[in-house]
């Protein structure tokens, strides 16, 4: 795996690219200080969604081994940052699936484990100082 980063401006603007010419874009928020504009997602941000993504990936592949009737799937992901220090790590994430379509309780309990506690790469990689915590709920139809 191998990806390129480069500047688009003279602020905190990067575009980042990877083999297939696949791109993600980068920016500080303006609340974070500095030359950011908040063009793209931050870091920090970026981090939260790819664990999102990594972790529904599974529950999706899960629940289809499963045999359940998915017939969608949201995540909410937050996370709580240290207050001090230089660099602000996150100390804490929840990730909060919204499960849609007539689904077995247990199997989906299940697949939301294993899928951010075991076969997440994303959280794998993460500090082990940082707690990860998930929940779900599920919903027959697609109005919440």
């Amino acid at each position: 795996m191998k990806i390129s980063l480069k500047r688009l401006n003279q602020g905190l603007h990067f575009e980042a690219q990877n083999e297939l010419g696949k791109s993600v874009f980068f920016d500080a928020q303006p609340s974070e200080g500095g030359l950011g504009e908040g063009l793209a997602f931050s870091p920090m941000q970026t981090l939260l969604a790819s664990l999102a993504a990594c972790s529904v990936f599974d529950v999706v592949l899960i629940l289809n081994k499963k045999r359940q009737q998915l017939i969608d799937i949201k995540v909410e992901a937050e996370g709580k940052r240290a207050a001090s220090g230089s660099a602000k790590p996150f100390e804490s994430i929840n990730l909060h699936y919204k499960l849609f379509g007539k689904l077995n309780h247990e199997h989906a309990a299940q697949a939301v484990k294993l899928g951010v506690e075991k076969y997440c790469s994303v959280a794998e990689s993460l500090s082990k100082n940082i707690v990860i915590t998930h929940s779900f709920e599920i919903f027959e139809s697609q109005s919440e």
